[in-house]
């Protein structure tokens, strides 16, 4: 991978436009809070990925980064969870592709949005695709990141271009009045806040693969940087597009991008700009799925290679020479959250629960990123390492805030959905299904430990 395709491989890593759909469901204020987030999160990740990335190139990113600052176990379970965090992650990213999709059968369309088990057996189809692009190697499967970051770009520009056709000749669907601007404290915006600092998570993918980047060492900040540009607009922009298109109330988080780009182009006199839009969406989500899929794939490899994980982990296709097995048993894992996810509650519930236990088992490690980006500034670095402008001092104060951001996120993750039905249940969900993960996690590393204690 060269440099564009790495640059391209992070934004259809980061972005997705669900975030935007999201975002723009509280209102004018979540430019505001998009903002925020830019400074207190976004900024301090990509300072952090481009020192560790320069210090340690090694394929297994954060999973090398966390093991060099704190040890095996931490490593372990930073790893662990990065990875195990994608089995619900992807069911709500392909869940939003489903309901994107319903939106191009137009008024058949809407009347399925609803069916669960649509949704399961459409997502199943979309993570097959995605798995088997990537098991065959990353000559094909980067092919599938790079048609999943173009298709992010054209339904985004299209909504944008849209959405200034529709304030010229009407003004906008919604007013941003300075007083609409100021953030809320209300349930549904502070649940909003973790949402949005976990929409800009993901920078760090590209480490995960070192090995397969041509110069890692020069090429991953390069990257980022100019991922970073288009990742701030894409977002911004795009939350912008969607309340001049629609009123605030209209907007829903699973397809309200879509409803945008079709109520807009209907203004306009551009009725099928919804379908392809809604084609567009598709694709990008399910190339986002393939990313990340990828990614997370290599840190099964790298704790395999180092024996915390059955050995058959580590093992490489002869032919492909990916890790299969890690791909396929992760895919068999987000399978059985698409099934689980559904069971029992609406499809917007479902999303909603998903969606909060992805930000919670995903920021774990992020914890675990920011403090080795601290204690790793004690470390010499040689004139190849990227050190993050004013040195230690300044590497310290964005590690800290970085750190802050994200417990604080997480803390958020665990309130219950607005209109959750059960909202005690909602919690219980969300904070237990997470506690099983980590317990699963360290049982798995004590017993590869004692595995290899009594083989030693």
């Amino acid at each position: 991978m060269g440099l564009g395709d790495t640059a391209l491989f992070l934004v259809v890593a980061v972005v997705s436009p669900r975030w935007i759909a999201a975002a723009a469901a509280v209102g004018p204020s979540a430019i505001v809070i998009w903002l925020i987030a830019l400074a207190a999160f976004f900024v301090p990740m990509a300072f952090a990925v481009i020192e560790l990335s320069s210090r340690h190139p090694d394929e297994g990113g954060i999973y090398v980064w966390t093991r060099r600052a704190f040890g095996d176990f931490a490593a372990f379970m930073t790893g662990w969870m990065y990875w195990v965090s994608n089995l619900v992650y992807f069911p709500g990213l392909l869940y939003f592709a489903v309901g994107n999709a319903l939106l191009m059968a137009g008024e058949r369309g809407a009347a399925l949005a609803g069916n669960g088990a649509l949704f399961i057996g459409a997502s199943l189809v979309g993570l097959a695709i995605a798995l088997l692009l990537n098991a065959v190697g990353l000559g094909v499967g980067k092919w599938l990141h790079n048609v999943g970051a173009i298709a992010t770009w054209v339904p985004v520009a299209m909504l944008i271009g849209l959405a200034a056709a529709v304030w010229a000749r009407s003004g906008s669907a919604t007013s941003f009045a300075p007083a609409s601007m100021a953030p809320a404290t209300g349930l549904r915006d502070m649940v909003l806040w973790s949402t949005i600092a976990f929409a800009f998570s993901g920078l760090e993918a590209a480490s995960m693969l070192g090995g397969e980047i041509a110069g890692a060492r020069r090429a991953i900040p390069r990257a980022i940087l100019i991922a970073g540009a288009m990742i701030v607009a894409i977002y911004v922009l795009g939350t912008v597009a969607v309340l001049v298109s629609l009123p605030r109330a209209e907007v829903s988080a699973l397809q309200g991008f879509g409803q945008a780009i079709d109520r807009a182009g209907a203004l306009v006199g551009l009725p099928w700009a919804g379908v392809v839009a809604a084609a567009f969406l598709t694709i990008s989500n399910v190339g986002g799925v393939g990313a990340w899929l990828t990614a997370s794939a290599r840190l099964p490899f790298v704790a395999g290679l180092d024996r915390h994980l059955p050995a058959a982990f580590g093992r490489l296709h002869p032919r492909w020479g990916t890790p299969v097995l890690a791909l396929v048993v992760q895919a068999i894992g987000t399978a059985l959250f698409i099934v689980l996810g559904q069971a029992g509650d609406t499809v917007k519930t479902a999303y909603d629960l998903l969606v909060g236990m992805s930000v919670i088992t995903y920021f774990l490690p992020y914890l675990f990123m920011f403090a080795a980006y601290i204690r790793l500034q004690r470390e010499p670095a040689g004139p190849e390492v990227r050190r993050t402008p004013g040195g230690a001092p300044c590497a310290v104060v964005l590690g800290l805030l970085g750190f802050a951001t994200t417990a604080i996120s997480i803390a958020l993750a665990l309130l219950p959905p607005p209109d959750a039905r059960d909202p005690l249940l909602a919690v219980l969900k969300v904070a237990g299904s997470s506690l099983v993960l980590v317990a699963l996690g360290a049982a798995l590393y004590l017993r590869g430990k004692a595995r290899r204690s009594s083989t030693s």
